[in-house]
């Protein structure tokens, strides 16, 4: 690779006039020794030492994803339209501001406590963190932190969490449920832990407060994964004819349960009624259109990376916990009874 020092020894000019010219400080250089500077880097294909100048300025320009999947439920993390939108913004941000970004997927915390301890990069996001999992990772690692949906209020002594209005936007899908007849509404899951808690909690309410009463039954765990699912969604089906909507967590369930449903020859909404959480691609395009609660997947994750790049410029963060809004979007999937 072609160095400074040769480029400056080829021209006979110094590693200062060079540097500068290649790094856009050229107030002080002529236009000529410019021009001559850069026909020389494309004769010789020049590509700038990255690694090396972020070392000199004590700076990886990398931005750590740690990853959290549980191995009841991803075989692959990716897969998931959710979190895939979310990396899609993670990463734009990232490029955007000159950085990089490593990312590191595991359901073992204590893999990725190990890990981030030992990266050299200069701000970690945290994203599927559940009860500690992010406070044990910021004891081990010491520079700025961002978890992504993350309920722990502990933790917001030692990092910023962006997060999402989850109870509310669940409160208001099973208001406009009831507000459209149905008082037998089934809550489908696959845990009541972080994220999904916050949406039962929000069902929860809003039953209560239109005086339904909760039956534990009313709640619903689907085993996601792929051993499973396909069993999961025969006794979900069955359970479901006791029900005249279903309030699922997430889109992808959403379309998983009105396939199976669909397989066994019930109609949505016609026969019951089905609403999700998310706004993903998979609702959009599914006939009929899922009625779902809308989040901005992608901001969230552009959100994320900006904060926590903010941090590492040294710019506090104005709130420790960033809620982002939710709406309903009703398209097709929920009728009136």
């Amino acid at each position: 690779m072609v160095t400074i020092k040769d480029i400056a020894g080829q021209l006979g000019m110094s590693t200062t006039t060079v540097s500068n010219v290649i790094h856009g400080k050229t107030k002080e250089v002529s236009q000529a020794t410019i021009d001559r500077v850069q026909e020389f880097l494309k004769q010789v294909d020049y590509v700038p030492n990255i690694n090396a100048r972020n070392l000199a300025q004590n700076k990886s320009k990398i931005i750590g994803f740690a990853m959290k999947a549980r191995a009841d439920k991803y075989s692959n993390l990716l897969m998931d339209p959710f979190v895939s939108e979310l990396v899609g913004g993670v990463e734009e941000a990232v490029r955007n501001s000159g950085y990089f970004m490593m990312i590191y997927i595991s359901s073992d915390i204590n893999k990725i406590m190990r890990r981030a301890s030992t990266w050299n990069v200069d701000g970690l996001l945290l994203f599927g963190m559940l009860n500690d999992d992010g406070i044990r990772v910021s004891e081990k690692y010491k520079n700025p932190i961002v978890c992504i949906d993350t309920y722990s209020i502990e933790g917001l002594k030692y990092f910023t969490n962006v997060g999402l209005e989850d109870e509310k936007g669940s409160y208001e899908m099973t208001g406009y449920l009831i507000q459209k007849g149905h008082r037998r509404i089934a809550f489908i899951s696959d845990n009541q832990t972080g994220v999904d808690l916050a949406r039962f909690n929000g069902y929860r309410r809003a039953l209560n407060d239109a005086g339904i009463e909760f039956n534990d039954r009313d709640f619903i765990q689907i085993r996601p994964h792929e051993e499973e699912v396909e069993d999961s969604l025969s006794e979900i089906c069955e359970r479901l004819k006791d029900y005249s909507a279903v309030f699922c967590v997430s889109d992808l369930y959403a379309v998983m349960i009105m396939a199976a449903l669909s397989d066994r020859g019930v109609k949505v909404p016609e026969d019951i009624s089905v609403a999700g959480f998310d706004d993903n691609l998979m609702g959009r395009l599914h006939r009929p259109a899922l009625t779902t609660v809308h989040q901005d997947v992608k901001q969230k994750g552009i959100v994320a990376a900006t904060t926590l790049l903010d941090i590492i410029k040294g710019e506090a963060p104005v709130n420790r916990q960033i809620m982002l809004p939710t709406g309903l979007v009703i398209r097709d999937t929920v009728r009136a009874i």
